[in-house]
């Protein structure tokens, strides 16, 4: 069995991924990267304009967070990553050994719920359906209700992966 030493937390837009990302980092003492932040400027001036992401947007942006997996695999530390890994194309690109997935699985209603209230976020609530037309929900992640806890989360977490 390959010990984890990346956990990237998978989800649309408003599930949670960063929120529980950073909580659980902070309990492993490992670094938090949040996949926004390796969005070109051209990706967010396209969601901020509320248009949704293609294929040939994600792709760059994909290469990116690998390229922080495999310089994160060459450190003696582990991570968490916050990535919204919508298809499972994507989870197979970024996929080695010391990775494992978690999804953050909610409603529409739920998740438009908490966009409407987040506030200062370049992801408008309008373009969740497009995150929920191209969602194909992982079947090899650890799955979460986002309604429970990020405590429960985070410590069911640690326990699957014996972190």
């Amino acid at each position: 069995m390959v010990d984890i030493r990346i956990v990237a937390i998978a989800g649309v837009s408003g599930s949670g991924k960063t929120t529980v990302g950073r909580y659980l980092a902070k309990r492993l003492q490992w670094p938090f990267w949040d996949g926004d932040d390796f969005h070109p400027e051209t990706n967010i001036r396209k969601m901020q304009k509320g248009i949704p992401l293609t294929d040939n947007d994600r792709w760059p942006w994909l290469a990116s967070i690998r390229n922080l997996i495999s310089s994160t695999l060459e450190t003696d530390r582990g991570a968490v990553i916050a990535c919204s890994a919508l298809k499972q194309s994507y989870r197979d690109y970024l996929d080695v050994p010391e990775l494992q997935f978690v999804f953050l699985k909610g409603s529409y209603a739920q998740i438009d719920l908490r966009l409407r209230q987040r506030q200062q976020h370049f992801m408008p609530a309008e373009l969740l359906a497009s995150q929920f037309r191209e969602l194909e929900e992982p079947t090899e992640a650890l799955t979460f209700d986002v309604a429970l806890s990020v405590e429960a989360i985070a410590q069911t977490i640690q326990q699957e992966f014996g972190l």
